[in-house]
């Protein structure tokens, strides 16, 4: 009789642009990935669950598994918008592994950038967050969605330049290169805008992050207020986080490497390269909960 295969860790990091998925062996070597659609439960419970579910699924198929495999695996879900206990257990309700853990997407993208060192993580992508880790002591910042946070965001950002443009409109603000080609695209009637942000949601906002940052690189002037505008939060958060000597500062996400050259002086110098990925920090606490029994 063959010996039992060692139970595969699966990692799972999942936020407001799309999921991710990773299957490990017991080693921690990922042998199969896959993508999939937006996972932030706060904005929609059922379509996270689906999305994770059908891009396990891909994953699976992808490494040539079997049920079996999956069902016996040790899995960490790190998700955006997972905020009380009642979220953790229908996560949990709903998945077809035995052994499975939930929390938001800060501990994941923490664990993952730092691993054991003390630091700072600045998260910035379709939301954003700030997570600080002293020893086995870990806080955050932040992470608190659109509608009441989640500053200096993608969301936040496009959000902000549809205000501005409406402003622009109006006459109560100067035009510019930005405001201009984002009035165009809504043929000049401002209330196409408002007709947009009736049903917008984050992601629908964050697509304007890349024409912002793009802006901003060209030295538009509207683009450069608005991510100093959004670093001024950063930079609140970094004093908040007293960063100390010798200290890891790791900027991740799809906009965190932009924010670099507007934060303080006293905090890009600890600018550092982070560790791994949320996957990989999910990966990590599925390992841990394999070994621990929980």
């Amino acid at each position: 009789m063959a010996a039992p295969h060692p139970p595969f860790l699966i990692g799972i990091d999942g936020g407001g642009t799309g999921c991710r998925v990773a299957i490990a062996d017991a080693n921690g070597l990922v042998v199969a990935q896959s993508g999939g659609g937006p996972a932030n439960y706060t904005s929609d419970p059922d379509a996270t669950i689906a999305n994770v579910l059908r891009a396990l699924e891909a994953a699976r198929v992808s490494g040539k598994l079997d049920a079996q495999h999956i069902a016996t695996a040790s899995a960490h879900l790190g998700l955006a918008g997972v905020l009380q206990n009642t979220d953790l257990a229908q996560i949990i309700s709903r998945m077809p592994m035995e052994n499975v853990t939930v929390s938001d997407d800060r501990l994941t993208s923490l664990v993952g950038a730092l691993a054991a060192h003390d630091g700072v993580l600045v998260s910035v992508g379709t939301g954003s967050f700030i997570a600080i880790q002293r020893g086995a002591k870990r806080s955050y910042l932040g992470g608190w969605g659109l509608n009441v946070g989640d500053q200096a965001s993608g969301a936040w950002l496009g959000r902000r330049l549809l205000e501005l443009c409406v402003l622009v409109s109006d006459g109560l603000e100067d035009h510019s290169d930005l405001a201009h080609d984002v009035l165009v695209s809504f043929e000049a009637d401002p209330t196409r805008i408002t007709q947009f942000a009736r049903t917008a949601n984050p992601s629908d906002y964050a697509g304007y992050a890349p024409q912002i940052v793009g802006a901003a690189q060209a030295r538009d002037a509207h683009a450069m207020a608005l991510l100093q505008d959004g670093a001024s939060y950063l930079n609140a958060c970094l004093h908040r986080a007293g960063l100390g000597e010798g200290d890891m500062l790791c900027l991740m996400g799809s906009l965190g490497a932009h924010y670099a050259p507007y934060l303080d002086g006293r905090f890009q110098t600890h600018v550092a390269e982070p560790l791994g990925t949320a996957l990989d920090g999910a990966i990590s606490l599925a390992r841990h909960a394999a070994t621990s029994g929980r």
